[in-house]
């Protein structure tokens, strides 16, 4: 393969000198100009821990490149942190910047015209984005995830972003002190890195590496370990050997891939966040991948890891234990995994799997004779609140039924002012709504509010539904992506206070006790809410995302 088979266009040649003395403005020599450029999409930024470190593994990924052969050019793109924006107004923001992440890698590579990417990754939406961006360009590259932060350490116990969240709910209950809640949230997050968890984060992570766009081994690395470093440099190296060999993303990106990738979501345990990321990166990659197949790969996969939220360990429990790899070699032992698939190490993804090595005495990840629970946490709901379908995680801790009557709130906020009221009672299901992808927009995480409703001490005696969607750190019966959504005209949108509203998780049902006559009639004199933003960016992206049921990217009409 021409190695410059791109960039010779923008590089060589009489007609190319402008471009060349340009160039030549920020450093680059004619020697580094002969050689393949590679974009090193960096989604650094000062906002958050999650993204915080990348500048020190871009610089190391760099190295890499310049060492086999390359010439690095690192750009930059945004993030938005879920963490920090939960329960304001600034969580709309959080699933449109993935697809303004994906939009502005892929033009700055068409633009510039790199012949290959390294994508540098953190918080959630910046690893489906880049694997977005991969699809879209089909151009040689990778996704290299910045690391897990290291848990916090509160009165002797490991502590994560999750406990913090949890422990409002328990402030507001009288559980806890103020100084109490003062002092856990002062050493929560120890330094940089993502959400300590099995949340969406290090779910994407997992994925990334199950479905073969990021080296195996390598994203589990926790952010602050000095291994990151050493695998940040081979990433280079990596990445020009997948140039060298012609390997493309949409090579990789098969349907048997996502459907390991769905595999090791639903045996980790791993966020509800993944369907909707799954479903967009499989959009973006041309395959067939549906709402329902998340449902038929999570009845045959069991669970494995005990990770948070809903189990012991977190996520550098996991990769001292033997990593994704380890969980990996469990799947296929299994025969859940389709082992033939490619990965940008050039090696198959069973060939990888077999490499695994067990930590001895590891409680993380469990047996395959004694998974924790014989199917994964993965439930795709289905009913006359959701034709479409919803999405809930049931970790085996939760109830299979919950009927209970509606407490209606047209928005997150409202929402949370009734739970941190105390109007919220032991019995009743608490339905979010005008909070999905046109709706919200932007389809907010509703963490705040699963988290104070646990806090009270309410999450196994209340459930909750929403058209928006949910954090990875939240448990309890939760079912998000309701859809269509209530802006769309969704069935949601005519669930009206005192509905009996029925959860059957072993029936996959979710349904509210109305005739379709009344819902009809109800739905007849409905209005489409007037949208939050008229203009800029959420303007733009409420008139063109779809919805949740086909991973909420954004087409043009």
């Amino acid at each position: 393969m021409d190695l410059k088979h791109l960039s010779r266009g923008i590089t060589e040649g009489r007609d190319r000198a402008g471009a060349r003395s340009m160039f030549k403005a920020v450093g680059f020599t004619d020697a580094d100009l002969s050689r393949p450029l590679i974009g090193v999409a960096n989604t650094w930024i000062e906002t958050m821990p999650c993204n915080f470190h990348l500048r020190r593994l871009s610089a190391k990924a760099k190295e890499g490149i310049r060492d086999a052969g390359g010439t690095p050019m690192e750009f930059n793109t945004i993030a938005i942190s879920d963490g920090e924006t939960m329960g304001t107004e600034g969580m709309r923001a959080s699933l449109v910047s993935r697809e303004l992440i994906a939009d502005s890698i892929e033009l700055v590579c068409r633009g510039q015209m790199f012949d290959a990417v390294v994508c540098i990754v953190g918080c959630d939406k910046t690893i489906p984005g880049a694997a977005m961006a991969l699809a879209r360009l089909n151009l040689p590259g990778l996704v290299l995830y910045g690391g897990t932060i290291a848990p916090g350490s509160y009165r002797g116990k490991d502590v994560t972003i999750q406990d913090v969240y949890e422990a409002i709910g328990a402030n507001v209950a009288g559980k806890i002190s103020d100084a109490e809640l003062k002092e856990l949230e002062n050493v929560a997050c120890p330094a940089a890195g993502a959400c300590g968890g099995q949340y969406t984060a290090n779910t994407m992570s997992t994925v990334m590496e199950m479905i073969g766009l990021s080296p195996m081994g390598f994203n589990s690395v926790p952010a602050m370990d000095p291994q990151k470093d050493e695998v940040s440099f081979d990433c280079g190296k990596i990445v020009m050997n997948v140039l060298k060999t012609g390997l493309r993303p949409r090579d990789i990106l098969t349907r048997e891939a996502f459907e390991n990738a769905i595999a090791s979501v639903a045996a980790s345990g791993g966020s509800t966040n993944s369907v909707l990321h799954l479903l967009a990166i499989a959009r973006e990659a041309g395959v067939n991948l549906e709402i329902d197949d998340f449902q038929r790969v999570s009845e045959r996969t069991p669970l494995l890891a005990d990770l948070k939220p809903s189990g012991r360990f977190v996520a550098a429990d996991m990769h001292r234990a033997g990593g994704i790899g380890l969980l990996a070699k469990r799947l296929l032992q299994g025969k859940y995994l389709h082992a033939s698939e490619k990965t940008v190490s050039g090696l198959a993804i069973g060939a990888e799997a077999e490499q695994a090595k067990e930590t001895p005495g590891q409680e993380v990840i469990a047996p395959l004779d004694k998974p924790l629970k014989a199917t994964g946490g993965l439930v795709i709901l289905k009913g006359n609140l959701a034709p479409e379908g919803c999405v809930a995680k049931i970790s085996g801790h939760e109830r299979l039924e919950h009927r209970g009557p509606a407490r209606v709130f047209d928005s997150e906020k409202d929402a949370m002012a009734a739970v941190t009221g105390k109007k919220i009672k032991a019995g009743d299901v608490v339905v979010i709504r005008n909070e999905g992808p046109k709706g919200g927009p932007g389809m907010p995480e509703m963490l705040s509010v699963t988290a104070a409703i646990v806090g009270e001490g309410l999450g196994e005696t209340v459930a909750l539904l929403t058209d928006g969607r949910f954090s990875g750190a939240t448990h309890g019966l939760m079912a998000g992506h309701v859809s269509p959504e209530a802006a769309l005209g969704g069935p949601i949108a005519a669930v009206r206070d005192g509905d009996m509203i029925r959860f059957d998780v072993r029936k996959r049902l979710l349904e509210v006790e109305v005739s379709n006559d009344v819902l009809k009639q109800r739905m007849a004199q409905w209005k489409p809410p007037q949208p939050r933003y008229p203009t800029g960016v959420f303007a733009k992206y409420g008139a063109l995302v779809s919805s949740a049921s086909q991973g909420a990217i954004t087409r043009p009409r």
